[in-house]
């Protein structure tokens, strides 16, 4: 299933502090040519709810919702399926199976189960995650996830935006493996991440996940304008 109905697009992070602040990026950037999607995740959805967030959301559009539990998939296989019936009501859930290949390809099983679309990531955009840079997850381990995910016909793929080499690797990879990635990357801007470089890297489906940059903005719509623009689309 297609999550985005565009190849390229921008995704608020709503990472704010209360339904009035989502609704208010919501009415602002929901009418913007360019924005494609809403990520949620704790900062809203454990004090208030998914249900009431969802339905905050959808006030204003009709625009797919992403689940990003921070981080999903990281406890025993089982959980999958509770993990999938919880979510009812998104369009798609982020997934970083960090707890090993049977826990990634169980809770994609169960979420293709609940007709959720799935979106995986293998590496994250903050210092010291991989190995090779101080980290506990070894370069090769996190290649694996992705190999996995492709092997069970997953479409749909985190990479960092803060590091464009790192996308034309994976894109390559997965390339490699029969698969015409979409790639959705947080780490632009605040975490130092260009969207017109890492558009290019990306190639054509690509989706740039904008945080602390859009809802900080003194005139969000016209930041959400601005950063449509840089997609190059």
């Amino acid at each position: 299933m297609q999550i985005i109905k565009l190849n390229k697009s921008i995704i608020p992070g709503c990472d704010v502090s209360d339904l009035e602040k989502l609704k208010n990026l919501v009415k602002e950037t929901c009418s913007v040519e360019g924005i494609g999607a809403y990520k949620i995740g704790l900062q809203l959805c454990i004090p208030f709810g998914i249900r009431k967030v969802i339905d905050a959301i959808r006030k204003y559009t009709d625009l797919p919702i992403i689940y990003d539990h921070q981080k999903a998939a990281t406890d025993i296989p089982e959980l999958g399926e509770k993990f999938a019936s919880a979510v009812k009501g998104v369009n798609a859930v982020i997934l970083f199976p960090l707890a090993g290949p049977e826990t990634e390809k169980e809770w994609i099983k169960a979420c293709k189960k609940e007709k959720l679309g799935i979106i995986i990531g293998g590496e994250m955009t903050h210092k010291a995650f991989l190995e090779t840079e101080g980290g506990f997850i070894s370069d090769k381990e996190a290649l694996k996830i992705y190999e996995i995910a492709a092997k069970e016909k997953v479409n749909d793929y985190v990479v960092p935006g803060n590091k464009p080499e790192k996308i034309k690797l994976y894109k390559a990879f997965l390339e490699a493996r029969g698969i015409k990635p979409i790639f959705y990357s947080p780490g632009l801007i605040a975490q130092g991440g260009n969207i017109t470089e890492s558009a290019k890297a990306a190639g054509k489906n690509w989706h740039a996940i904008i945080g602390r940059a859009l809802y900080n903005a003194k005139d969000i719509n016209k930041a959400a304008k601005e950063m449509v623009k840089n997609l190059n689309l």
